[in-house]
């Protein structure tokens, strides 16, 4: 639109908005809908097109593709004409000086009744009136277009930076983070909102220089070079401080990535981050001297030009010094903070941002060819191999081990992995069930159907099948219930289904099931088997990886797949007869088969109903408690005098609070003292000149012959002081705006570091019910605020705001009656400033939360790329993100044109102050002296600029002290236990490892669900307990009591000590656990390893070796020292389970705590995990929660839970005796091949312990 138009438009539209601010808190709802030409995927696709074009043209001329020339190519016809705008108002400001001028003259001719000339001034007045009225337009018509420009270029890059995030190659995702990912969307592409608004200035700086040397040199002569002369002094080094600003934060950068990154990965455990602090406060005493400089650069400029002025024998005169002020003033912005600022900004984003978003940009993508098939294909659906060969990774310096082949074989059908020889033909619609289940954050029906319509009766037959009937009848809002980042709110068993019933729901002509049975217990698998596997997919091709071998007599064919090779194929019957190793895991099931003589039917048909045991209150009818996610936090009303009182306190004591309101004062009397000695000089020029020729005249007429006609000022007196003054304004200056830059960068460091260690300190279940994506808005937008735009903005403000008093104050003094419309205007301004903020806060709140879905979005989505793309679902990805960019986009939009709304019309009433000042002066001729006219006018000028920045910068002080809130919210999170208590256990406690529960009672949340009732228990020294249950019995829930991760009721005791009354860290340093997601952080193996370096070399090849790992790390580059991938992604699960083992081995703790870590390795690591633990951890005693009962069959003793309570606890062997127990029913359901064997099992380990004599305990314990 053009631009009266637009103006017309920020005068009107947002009046129904304002009202409404100003009565209720504004929601999403009252945004106005994104522009079309401000949509997402518009500008998102228009800049591809021209980045594509780059590349092409790039490959060519064979060089590497520049995204500067893309973002050129596509912007610079709508960028270039607001270069327009700045020009004219660039002229304006040079201009307004001479009206200026033109008046004080007038007033030094002081010829009353020359009618003519007053005429002329009233004509200057209105020039100098009509060129404040234009000013005040045109700036604000420059800024909302050019932020628009920086908004849209933002966006466009945000949409492609996705839309390549979609697309990644295996090999590419080892070359990049998701904390690397999130960072470029949160603070690399924010650079364009900067540097588009000071991008003009680069040539609009030098030519307006150009102008205002020569109108000085008319008024002023040779003098003015001396003070441009300073002025371009000042402006090299000025852009040197914005050069050494960009390099300092461009050193900071890679520490701010590594700290997100970390926080992403795993929001449990992560490294402090704060290395960057030293640069960052070197960058703000930068911007404090930065700041300095432009506050003091005026005074030193006049100094020495009319030091050099007075000096040649020139005498001052108020026309001259205040239009030598004014235009001083009108170039001193665009020299000294526009010029540099751009140049800043240009540095910082072509050296760090733009290089970072085209090296990802740049990053290899996934080939997919997507062949149409026809309907052929689709009655005929196969998957053809032969001779496949494939690498994960040939190039990289980093080694990548296949994670488990079978795996990496799905991976191949997916087209995930390319085949480097051989041949792979698909014929027919691919869905996928992935190993690590993954749920997007949505309602859980949005995750199952993902993307389909909604078919009522399909849909409740694939919820029976993959038994979350139950669950849904439980949950608060059933499927609408909404899941968290990560699924957080659903047990790792949920997760399973929901992600088995997304790929079943899909109506695909080939299932490809990645190990779907292993995250749940033995009844729920076979349920999935009959019900999904074997029911609703029994028409259909399915390949299905597994570990749970008593199903593959259900297959048509069986693959058994070692360490990447094919060691066998064919049917059930085929393999036994071939007698591959794979039967020596299978125990022949020589009842179920055989003597019945029934007629053989497919296997495929076959329902096993026989083992089927299942009762209608079963585990599928199990189910856990759920976390809901909260909303995020929004606070309502202004920012209390207490949030500031905090953020001040954070960085200084009172007594420096003290020293800077002394400072400050100091500075701004200094300042005005500088100006008003100048107009005092002057009045008393223009005195003695006055009376000199009065005198010479007078003595003319009376014919005497004077003998000293001129009298001169002591040149040596004024101009001392006037250096005095000068050297006092450049000394607290300075001081100032370092002390506070310094207070303020150690508030933000204080609070980042108070945040961090509170989010360390609070409850695991804060991570549950809050996404990863809120979080790190804190840490990245947030922090980033604190670290470097709101000091800037509050020292900005106080330096703004105590001008403006001085200016009020001044004008007062020499012009009384100036207060008359002063305060009707000062009434008004703060009316509109409490009407405006009202509504801007809550859009800059809207602002904030909004942002924060685009980044769960980015990470959720990255986490789950390979179901996105197995399901062809990149578009419909890419338009949920579009959708969240465009609701960000509305309260980013609204305000901007909110903030140009405020202050064009602060703007229109400074100019109604300059009218009435300059016609002011006019009426009151009289009596007014030309110093005082031009010390008011003057200032009149400068107040209207100055006021409407000091409103509109107290205003933003306001909108960033929300990041203040949201920190210091952080901050105050509820915390766990003290991590260290003045009762230290024994420094070799626990040394038996005797654990007793006694009427323990646990929930994760003091107003949720109780998860354990009265559990007493004991666990005695160096036995292996084996905990079993059906999902949600709370077996994770009684680890979770044993760590403390929320406190439980009741007594839990370890080797006589009391778990509750010693510090958490005494508490979890000596149970060591190898979890059921094993944990691997981004950093070398060592650190892995040896996570705070307490063990020589040789202790880490040692346990290497028990976990047979030892061939495998030392064929790494750099044996210890490789990097591992992002999570350690680059090793299987089986691996990083060997990894967790080994650091449990070198912890050599006393009690040992497996959770389900054997769910999801294939039963040769399950074995090995298993024998590992029976030599190494012969003296601890370990608790194992298993899902195989082949895992713990050969315990010393086995506790079954059920809903929350001990429903059997016991030896194996006895266990099995009683019928009508839940172990008794979970062996059976394991099929009768299996049962026999655990009953073996149980047996054999009965008669080691009754051999041993090892029971004879003591169980006065209790």
């Amino acid at each position: 639109s053009d631009g009266t138009h637009s103006l017309q438009r920020i005068h009107c539209w947002l009046n129904p908005l304002f009202r409404i601010g100003s009565k209720r808190r504004l929601e999403e709802d009252d945004m106005y809908k994104v522009l079309p030409e401000d949509g997402s995927k518009r500008l998102g696709e228009e800049l591809q097109s021209y980045w594509d074009h780059e590349v092409e043209e790039a490959t060519k001329e064979l060089r590497t593709p520049k995204l500067t020339k893309a973002i050129i190519r596509c912007y610079w016809r709508s960028y270039a004409v607001l270069g327009v705008f700045t020009l004219i108002e660039e002229v304006i400001k040079v201009i307004q000086p001479v009206f200026l001028g033109k008046l004080i003259q007038y007033f030094e001719r002081n010829e009353p009744d020359n009618m003519a000339a007053l005429y002329e001034a009233y004509g200057y007045a209105a020039g100098v009136s009509l060129s404040t009225l234009g000013l005040a337009l045109l700036h604000h018509l420059y800024f909302y277009h050019v932020q628009r420009a920086g908004m849209k270029i933002r966006i466009a890059m945000c949409h492609m930076i996705y839309r390549k995030a979609l697309c990644l190659s295996a090999t590419a995702m080892g070359q990049t983070t998701t904390g690397q990912i999130v960072n470029l969307l949160s603070n690399d592409v924010s650079k364009f909102d900067e540097v588009t608004i000071f991008l003009h200035f680069l040539w609009v700086g030098p030519l307006q220089a150009a102008a205002v040397i020569g109108l000085l040199w008319q008024e002023i002569g040779a003098s003015c070079l001396a003070g441009m002369a300073v002025l371009i002094f000042l402006m090299p080094l000025q852009t040197m401080f914005g050069k050494l600003f960009s390099k300092y934060r461009f050193r900071a950068k890679p520490k701010y990535d590594s700290s997100i990154r970390n926080f992403s990965k795993n929001s449990h455990l992560f490294v402090s981050c704060r290395k960057e602090i030293s640069k960052i406060m070197s960058s703000s005493y930068l911007r404090g001297l930065n700041m300095a400089s432009f506050f003091t650069a005026n005074k030193i400029i006049l100094f020495v030009t009319f030091t050099v002025y007075v000096l040649v024998g020139n005498k001052i005169s108020a026309s001259r010094v205040f239009v030598a002020v004014s235009l001083y003033s009108a170039v001193r912005l665009t020299v000294t903070l526009f010029f540099p600022a751009a140049i800043e900004k240009v540095s910082e984003s072509c050296l760090w941002s733009f290089s970072h978003m085209q090296k990802f940009l740049l990053l290899d993508e996934l080939v997919k060819s997507h062949v149409p098939l026809t309907q052929e294909d689709k009655k005929e659906a196969s998957v053809e191999i032969q001779d496949l060969i494939c690498y994960w990774d040939k190039v990289s310096s980093l080694l990548i081990f296949t994670s488990l082949p079978q795996s990496s074989l799905l991976s191949t059908v997916l087209g995930e992995l390319p085949a480097e020889k051989g041949v792979i033909k698909v014929k027919g619609e691919l869905t996928y069930a992935s190993q690590q289940p993954w749920v997007f954050p949505g309602t859980i029906r949005s995750n199952i159907l993902f993307g389909k319509e909604l078919q009522p009766q399909r849909y409740e037959s694939v919820l029976r099948a993959c038994a979350l009937k139950r669950d849904m009848e439980l949950l608060p809002d059933g499927d609408l219930t909404v899941i968290g980042d990560r699924g957080a709110t659903l047990s790792g068993g949920q997760k399973a289904r929901v992600n088995l019933a997304r790929a079943v729901y899909q109506d695909a002509d080939i299932y490809l099931l990645d190990d779907p049975l292993s995250a749940v217990d033995a009844e729920v698998g076979r349920h999935l088997f009959e019900q999904c596997i074997c029911g609703i997919l029994k028409e259909k091709p399915t390949i299905l990886v597994t570990h749970q071998l008593q199903y593959l007599k259900a297959a048509d064919q069986i693959l058994v797949l070692k360490e990447g090779h094919m060691v066998a194929r064919g049917t059930y019957s085929e393999l036994q007869r071939s007698g591959v190793d794979f039967t020596s895991l299978l125990k022949k099931d020589v009842e179920e088969e055989g003597e019945k003589g029934e007629a053989p039917r497919s296997p495929r048909s076959r329902t096993l109903s026989q083992n089927s045991v299942r009762s209608h209150s079963s585990s599928v009818l199990s189910v856990e408690p759920v976390h809901t996610m909260t909303e995020e936090t929004r606070t309502e009303g202004t920012i209390g005098l207490r949030m500031y009182w905090k953020y001040f306190r954070a960085g200084a004591n009172v007594i420096m609070l003290i020293s800077f309101v002394l400072l400050n004062l100091l500075a701004q009397a200094f300042y005005i003292l500088h100006d008003w000695w100048l107009s005092y000089w002057a009045t008393e020029q223009e005195k003695l000149d006055f009376h000199s020729s009065y005198t010479n005249s007078s003595n003319g007429t009376n014919g005497t012959i004077s003998t000293n006609t001129t009298q001169e000022l002591n040149l040596n007196f004024y101009l001392g002081i006037y250096a005095g003054l000068t050297g006092a304004t450049i000394i607290f200056g300075f001081m100032r705006s370092l002390f506070m830059f310094n207070a303020l960068v150690s508030s933000a460091e204080t609070l980042h570091n108070r945040m961090f260690n509170s989010i360390l300190r609070t409850p695991v279940r804060f991570f549950d019910i809050n996404p990863i994506g809120r979080i790190l808005n804190r840490f990245s937008k947030d922090i980033g605020h604190l670290d470097s735009l709101l000091p800037w903005t509050f020292v900005d403000f106080i330096q703004v705001f105590l001008q403006i008093i001085g200016v009020i104050a001044v004008a007062s003094s020499v012009i009384p009656w100036i207060l008359i419309p002063v305060l009707p205007l000062l009434i008004s301004f703060l009316f509109l400033r409490r009407y405006f903020l009202r509504t801007s806060r809550d859009v800059k709140r809207i602002e904030s939360t909004s942002r924060s879905p685009v980044f769960s979005h980015l990470s959720s989505s990255l986490q789950g790329l390979c179901t996105i793309r197995a399901f062809k679902a990149e578009e419909r990805f890419q338009q949920t993100f579009d959708a969240h960019q465009d609701l960000h986009s509305e309260a980013w939009f609204l305000f901007l044109t909110t903030s140009r709304w405020f202050a064009v019309r602060l703007d229109g009433m400074c100019s109604v102050f300059v009218t009435i000042t300059a016609f002011g002066c006019l009426l009151f001729k009289d009596s007014m002296k030309a110093g005082d006219v031009g010390l008011a006018l003057s200032y009149a000028v400068t107040l209207m600029g100055m006021f409407q920045w000091g409103v509109r910068q107290s205003a933003e002080v306001e909108n960033m002290m929300t990041s203040v809130e949201r920190v210091v919210e952080y901050t105050e999170l509820e915390s766990e236990a003290p991590w260290e208590t003045p009762k230290r256990p024994p420094p070799d406690w626990p040394n038996r490892g005797l654990i007793t529960f006694d009427r323990v009672n646990f929930s994760y949340s003091s107003d949720g669900p109780v998860v354990l009732k009265n559990i007493s228990a004991m666990f005695r020294p160096r036995e292996k307990v084996g905990i079993v249950g059906r999902t949600g019995a709370g077996k994770s829930s009684l680890i979770s009591a044993l760590f403390r991760l929320m406190e439980p009721e009741g007594k839990i005791i370890v080797d006589r000590v009391l778990t509750s009354e010693i510090g958490l860290h005494d508490l979890r340093q000596k149970m060591s656990i190898i979890p059921q997601d094993p944990v691997l952080f981004t950093g070398t193996m060592r650190k892995n390893l040896d996570p705070f370096s307490q063990h020589s070399d040789r202790d880490l090849w040692n346990a290497l070796e028990e976990v047979q790992l030892k061939a495998a790390v030392e064929e790494l580059p750099n044996k210890l020292e490789t990097e591992l991938a992002e999570s350690g992604s680059n090793f299987s699960m089986g691996q990083r389970q060997l990894v967790c083992l080994a650091r449990a081995i070198l912890r050599k703790n006393r009690i040992l705590i497996i959770d389900e870590a054997t769910a999801n390795v294939d039963p040769r690591t399950d074995e090995l995990i298993q024998k590992t633990i029976r030599d190494k951890f012969k003296e601890c005693t370990v608790l194992t929660i298993a899902h195989r009962l082949n895992t713990i069959i050969d315990s010393d003793r086995i506790l079954v839970l059920d809903e929350g309570r001990i429903h059997e606890y016991d030896a194996p062997h006895v266990l099995l005796q009683n019928q009508n127990g839940i172990f008794y029913k979970m062996v059976q359901q394991t099929g009768k091949a299996e049962a026999a064997s655990l009953l073996r099992t149980a047996k054999q380990v009965s008669r080691a312990q009754e051999r041993d004599g090892s029971l004879i305990i003591f169980e006065t314990a209790l």
